[in-house]
Formats: C-alpha cells, sequence, structure tokens
C-alpha cells in the first residue's frame, strides 16, 4: 500500500463538507480550550501554591459533569444537535471573557475559580454528547470510523497549538490574554456551526428521565457495548489526571516553568495526535484486543514517566503516554458508535463522556497523594491500576469482534 494511498484513507471523511466545516472549527476553538487550560492551571498555582486546590478546582468541574452529561444525551436525541452546540459554546465564551476580566482587573479570588469550573462542567455535559452524536449525521456510515478517529486527532492537536503558544503567552503577556482569546476562538466554531444543518430529533418526545432510563436499560441489556461504556469511563479516572498534574511537574518536580509545562503537554499532545491517526489509517475495522493493549501501555508509560530522572526521557514517556491513551480512546469509541442505534446514540456517548467527571475526580485524589507522598509516586500510583484494568479486561472481554459494517462476530467465526 502506497503512502499516498495511506494519506488519503486516513483523511477520507474531509470530503464531506459539513464534517470538514465542524473539523475546522474545532480546531480553533479547541485550541482556544487548551491556551485556557494552562492559564487556568497556573493561575490556580499561583493564587495558592497547593496541588490539591488545583485538584478541586478539577473536582468543582467534574461534580456537574457526573450529574448533568445523562441529561445532555437525551437533549442529543431530542432536539437539534447544532443549536445545543450554539448555546453552550456561547455560554463558555461568556464566562472565558469574565474570567479575563477577573484577572485583568486583580479581583480574582479563589471561590470564583470554583464556580466557572462548575459552570463549564455543566456547558461540557450538554456540549460534548451533542458535538459527538453530530458526527454520525454529518458522514455516512463507512465514513464513521474514520471520522470519529480524525476528530479526535483534531482534538489532540489542538493541545500541540494551544498550550505550546499558552506558555509563551503567559511568559510574555499574561495570564488573562489566555482567557480574552480564548473568548474569541468561540466565534470561529459559531461560524462554522452557523452553516451546518440542523440534524437530531427524536419522532417520539417522552419525558426526560424516563428516555435516560430507557438509555441505561439499553447499554445494560448489550453486553458488548456495556463492555466498552465501562472501559470507556473507568480507565479514565486513573490515568487521565496526568494531564493537569504535569502543571505540577513542571512547577514543583522538573522546575521547568511555564514555558516547560507547554512543552510537556505539547509532546503528549503530538503522540495523542500520532495514535489518533494510527486509528485513522487503520485498513481493518477497531478491534478490542488491540484497545485493552492500548490501556497496558499507556498506564506503563505513565508509570516510567513518573520515575523520569531527565526531561528528555521525561518527554519520551509522555509521547508514548498520549499515543496509546489515544489509540485506546478513538478504537473505543469506534466500536461504539459502529454498534449503537441511531435513536440512542446521544445517550449511550453521554455515558462516555462521564469520564469528563471521573477525570477531574481522579485529578482531586491525585492531587491528595501528590501532597502527602509527592507528585511522582501518587501519578505512578494511580497509573498501575490501568495495567490492572487492563488484564482485567482480558480475562472478561466479549468472545465476539466488530465487522467493518458494525456486526458482533463470534471469535471462532473471525479470520
Amino acid at each position: 500500500m502506497s503512502t499516498a494511498s495511506t494519506f488519503k484513507r486516513t483523511f477520507t471523511s474531509l470530503r464531506h463538507r459539513n464534517f470538514q466545516l465542524l473539523w475546522i472549527g474545532t480546531i480553533v476553538s479547541n485550541s482556544g480550550d487548551w491556551m485556557d487550560q494552562i492559564a487556568l492551571n497556573w493561575l490556580v498555582l499561583e493564587l495558592t501554591h497547593s496541588p490539591l486546590s488545583l485538584g478541586l478546582v478539577n473536582l468543582c468541574r467534574a461534580i456537574p459533569v457526573l450529574f448533568f452529561t445523562p441529561l445532555g444525551g437525551v437533549a442529543a436525541d431530542k432536539w437539534e444537535r447544532r443549536r445545543i452546540l450554539m448555546i453552550t459554546q456561547s455560554s463558555a465564551m461568556v464566562l472565558a471573557f469574565l474570567l479575563g476580566a477577573l484577572v485583568t482587573t486583580g479581583h480574582v479570588v479563589l471561590w470564583q475559580i470554583y464556580v466557572i469550573a462548575a459552570l463549564r462542567g455543566t456547558i461540557m455535559s450538554f456540549n460534548m454528547p451533542a458535538r459527538q452524536s453530530m458526527i454520525s449525521d454529518l458522514v455516512p456510515r463507512a465514513d464513521l470510523a474514520n471520522a470519529i478517529a480524525l476528530n479526535s486527532a483534531t482534538i489532540h492537536l489542538t493541545r500541540v497549538l494551544g498550550p505550546s503558544l499558552g506558555g509563551v503567552l503567559i511568559a510574555f503577556l499574561g495570564i488573562d490574554w489566555l482567557f480574552y482569546l480564548n473568548g474569541l476562538t468561540f466565534l470561529a466554531i459559531l461560524n462554522t456551526l452557523r452553516m451546518l444543518p440542523d440534524v437530531g430529533t427524536l419522532k417520539k418526545r417522552g419525558g426526560a428521565l424516563r428516555e435516560m432510563a430507557d438509555g441505561f436499560r439499553y447499554i445494560r441489556g448489550h453486553e458488548t457495548i456495556f463492555f466498552l461504556v465501562v472501559l470507556a469511563i473507568v480507565p479514565m479516572l486513573f490515568g487521565q489526571p496526568y494531564i493537569t498534574m504535569l502543571a505540577v511537574f513542571a512547577h514543583s518536580v522538573l522546575n521547568i516553568g511555564p514555558m516547560g509545562l507547554g512543552l510537556l503537554t505539547s509532546v503528549a499532545s503530538v503522540g495523542s495526535v500520532t495514535g489518533a491517526l494510527a486509528v485513522a489509517g487503520r485498513r481493518t475495522g477497531p478491534r478490542i484486543g488491540l484497545m485493552i493493549a492500548g490501556i497496558m501501555v499507556f498506564g506503563l508509560s505513565l508509570i516510567l514517566f513518573s520515575f523520569s530522572s531527565s526531561l528528555v526521557s521525561a518527554l519520551i514517556f509522555l509521547f508514548f503516554a498520549g499515543a496509546a491513551n489515544v489509540f485506546y480512546n478513538s478504537t473505543n469509541n469506534g466500536l461504539i458508535q459502529s454498534l449503537v442505534e441511531d435513536n440512542y446514540r446521544g445517550r449511550v456517548l453521554s455515558m462516555l463522556q462521564l469520564n469528563r467527571g471521573l477525570v477531574p475526580l481522579g485529578t482531586a485524589v491525585t492531587g491528595f497523594f501528590a501532597e502527602k507522598f509527592g507528585a511522582p509516586a501518587a501519578l505512578a500510583g494511580m497509573s498501575s491500576m490501568l495495567i490492572v484494568l487492563g488484564g482485567i479486561a482480558l480475562i472478561v472481554r466479549p468472545k465476539t469482534r466488530i465487522s467493518a459494517e458494525g456486526e458482533e462476530v463470534p471469535l471462532h467465526k473471525a479470520h
């Protein structure tokens, strides 16, 4: 297979104009989000000098996600997904400008950051199920797995663009400018959303709680989907907090400052893009066994990073951690979306977004242990659970594989 053919296969879903619009807007908007995240983490550390406070800010964002994301899934199945995205993105833009103004005027205090983090979590609860569900409305089923992987690559590419620029801007312009720039980037996604069609409604509209319960029953009644949803959620509690903890490593372990923090995050994101593109460029469909292997490599790479003795070795292990993390997540998402029925898509995908609530919860736990035992021991201890979970998953995995057409095939019949 030629390099040109592989390249064409990797980016095949971009031939669809509507997905292309969403993809472009996501690049700009998410770059701003990551600049904002770098700035927020650094702001909290400057105000408190405490990893625990950093974890608590993330916990404030986690609680609304855990409570409201299932309702966000119902909304994604009931109403036009484009309009949901326009409302949530506009609200997030207002919060970004507000936080910038608080920093500029010198009135920012920790409780305000807690409140803004909670509001952002609420917005995310409705934004992410609609955004993920919308991909299937913009591309045909044959290109869905590719579009999911490419969207994941885009999100993680912005981890390179945002933090690398964010670290420089903190050093030369100040934290408040990153919040303002994030607010401006929302205009890009709002403009592309304006050009997209209204998509996603249920023909039969029932009560939100009844539909949410129906979604839970659907997941629990499908063995493979239930297995995949659990593996989308639980490992992230132990592994994904490493992104937030990079601020602690840059600030207190490696002593490399805000520009060094941007470097750490960017290298992890380069690995993430590599992992996502590896999924997008595969000739065969996503496999459960490869997904589980990704979980275990993710955990091992984070353990090695935790005890790295030099910046170079830390960057190498971060690259592999980022690649394995996104390879596992993109494969998991592709498997689920190939199996789920369209009228349950929003509710099932909202369960995947619960990891956005568990990650800050895991960050709070990691922050607590970092305060007691040091950041390296805390992160390594949490990451070791990924290897344990991967081993358990290998034992209890469904005895099927997923065909390219989204059908389950018993392993003894697979070729």
